[in-house]
């Protein structure tokens, strides 16, 4: 019974938008100066049945269903209540019937948010929305169906991939969800504004709070994931540049620019093209990421289907939508360039626009480090892996200047600054973080390039950054964002320079010298639990004053037929010691990977400040 519920709610949902699209139109034909009632109860009603849709799904889920196909291959009746549930949205189809639910309650709350606006801008909005709706509620229906029929019903589901079972992962897509639907409204707002030319402070003031929003939600996502990674896939760190973790990156560069760039609009009402530009290039590649992951073409454990026709579908969908909204820019585009505001090199508006490039910069880096080997492969069948050297050589010298600029940028005046006014106390300050880096490479015998300017400058930010705090130049959301960034800059480079990694065969009883380190394979037993058996190893590593215990485990997983490695990390705030094993095939011996790594709570930490601050500015009182 849920799945026709389901199958017909999509339905419902698909002639509810088909009508939106010809109602919106006919009602900006007719230049109606309010909200046709009509349109309102079709969004509802639209909103309403995807809802029950999802959770139907979700209860099919729950009674482990498996006439439903997706069920089938995604769960079985040992799986625990929270990960059936998880499982729902854990899969290809069931991600897609997320990601339309979170569109389309996305565009009730935009619809009731901005009934101060202009009737014409609100209706476009829906217009450009509803047709990223239908293409969605078209694919998932016709190539990417949820609640498709098996028969004979299986007794037994084949089960959810076991690394996806787990506490982070299952929010993790939720979150990161909001994050990517959010830039579908901004991309109709401002595709909306452009046409009514209103791309202005009034549009700027509304519009910020869907972008700070957005940019949240991706940042903590990003955040969950990363941790998932870390200590779910045994990869010992924060960032592998694994093409799927690039893929959600990608929007966040585009997307940071667009929040500063929006604050200039509304200050200053300058920097129209760049908000538009920057609008549709975030959800274009949020679309772009979706493409990637769903058609096959990336190999990364975090991919869900492996069938091109639907990625081909979504990047034929991707190119309409990208064309109509470069149409749009280039018909409309005189709308907005008039009465233009005077800017001055030396200004903050300028300072941001510069921090606009770095982040251009950083995001090329990424995006042609990720597509490049896709490219090569099609033209002449060779694959290549590009790796964290790539991304370090091509990004890390250009944190320099960028953290230069990051530092001088929120001191200048809006309009126009004098650079004559040089401030000793900051000159004194930054000679000081030299000296200082100087001195700690010397100490510790680093030799990385320029490691000097970049711990330097990392110590100069940081210090300028708490110094803001006892100032009244800036607002507390940008000194908490801020200070998060330099705290997160000095975490990573302190990681990167001081972790240090063992990796030897063991048995039990085995010990090993590392460092100043003892590491003892002190002994292993078998544990079952419901749906899987596991082997629990007991290790000790005693520098000689101290000792801690690790227990990591081997996980041998009955449905479906896997083996999964479970680090254990001792967590403190000055460092981690993590640790993971694997079975090999020599008899009695495991492979086994420690790992000492400094300041990682640190990093986990300055990325929460991070997102602390936008929350603060999206709960702050507009002056």
């Amino acid at each position: 019974m849920s799945n026709q519920i389901g199958n017909y709610s999509l339905f419902i949902a698909l002639f509810a938008s088909i009508f939106l699209i010809f109602q919106s139109s006919n009602s900006i034909r007719s230049k109606s100066k309010n909200l046709d009632s009509k349109i309102f109860s079709a969004l509802s009603v639209q909103s309403l049945m995807v809802l029950i849709s999802f959770f139907s799904l979700i209860y099919a889920f729950i009674i482990s269903d498996f006439s439903n196909e997706t069920v089938y291959n995604n769960s079985h009746t040992t799986k625990p209540l929270f990960y059936k549930i998880s499982g729902s949205w854990g899969n290809h189809e069931g991600s897609l019937l997320l990601w339309l639910l979170v569109l389309t309650i996305f565009l009730f709350i935009f619809l009731i948010s901005s009934k101060k606006l202009l009737n014409k801008y609100r209706l476009l909005t829906i217009l450009f929305q509803e047709l990223i709706i239908i293409g969605f509620l078209i694919f998932i229906l016709f190539t990417s169906n949820p609640f498709l029929n098996l028969f004979p019903v299986p007794k037994e589901g084949t089960g959810l991939n076991p690394i996806l079972q787990d506490p982070a992962l299952a929010i993790h897509p939720p979150i990161l969800y909001l994050g990517y639907v959010g830039t579908s409204i901004i991309f109709s707002s401002s595709l909306a504004a452009l046409v009514c030319g209103m791309v202005n402070k009034i549009w700027a003031k509304h519009i910020k709070k869907w972008i700070v929003i957005s940019w949240i939600f991706l940042t903590i996502g990003i955040l969950l994931g990363s941790i998932w990674a870390y200590y779910e896939l045994g990869w010992g760190g924060f960032w592998f540049w694994d093409p799927v973790e690039n893929v959600s990156l990608m929007p966040w560069f585009c997307l940071t620019a667009l929040m500063h760039t929006i604050i200039v609009l509304e200050k200053r009402n300058i920097y129209q093209s760049w908000t538009i530009i920057l609008s549709i290039a975030t959800f274009s590649l949020s679309m772009g990421g979706t493409f990637l992951v769903r058609s096959g073409i990336l190999n990364s454990i975090h991919t869900f289907a492996n069938d091109p026709s639907r990625g081909i579908f979504i990047l034929c969908f991707l190119f309409v939508l990208v064309l109509l909204a470069i149409f749009i820019f280039f018909i409309f585009q005189k709308k907005i360039m008039k009465n233009l505001s005077k800017t001055f090199f030396v200004s903050k508006e300028t300072a941001i626009l510069i921090n606009n490039w770095f982040m251009m910069f950083f995001l090329s880096v990424v995006l042609i480090g990720t597509v490049y080997p896709i490219f090569l492969e099609v033209i002449n069948s060779s694959k290549i892996s590009i790796g964290p050297p790539f991304y370090q050589k091509l990004i890390v010298p250009f944190l320099i200047p960028f953290m230069l600029f990051m530092a001088v940028g929120p001191k200048l005046k809006w309009i126009k600054d004098n650079l004559s006014k040089i401030n000793l106390n900051q000159l004194v300050l930054l000679i000081l973080s030299i000296i200082v880096s100087y001195l700690l490479v010397k100490l510790y015998g680093v030799n990385y390039l320029f490691i000097i300017p970049l711990i330097g400058l990392g110590f100069f930010l940081f210090l300028l950054t708490i110094k803001d705090f006892f100032s009244k130049e800036s607002t507390l959301s940008q000194k908490i964002s801020h200070f998060g960034f330099s705290l997160f800059i000095l975490s990573i480079l302190f990681n990167g320079i001081f972790t240090k990694e063992f990796t030897s065969n063991m048995k039990v009883g085995d010990k090993r010298e590392f460092i100043n380190k003892t590491i003892k394979f002190e002994n292993l037993k078998i544990v079952e639990k419901n749906n899987y058996k596991s082997l629990v190893a007991n290790f000790s590593v005693s520098d000689g004053k101290d000792s801690i215990n690790l227990i990591p485990e081997v996980r041998i997983y009955n449905q479906p037929k896997t083996l999964t490695s479970e680090a254990d990390i001792n967590s403190t705030i000055y460092s981690d010691n993590f640790l993971v094993f694997n079975v090999i095939k020599d008899d009695g011996y495991y492979n086994v990977r420690y790992q000492y790594k400094p300041l990682m709570m640190w990093i986990w930490f300055s990325i929460i400040l991070i997102s602390a601050g936008g929350i603060i500015s999206y709960f702050k009182k507009d002056d």
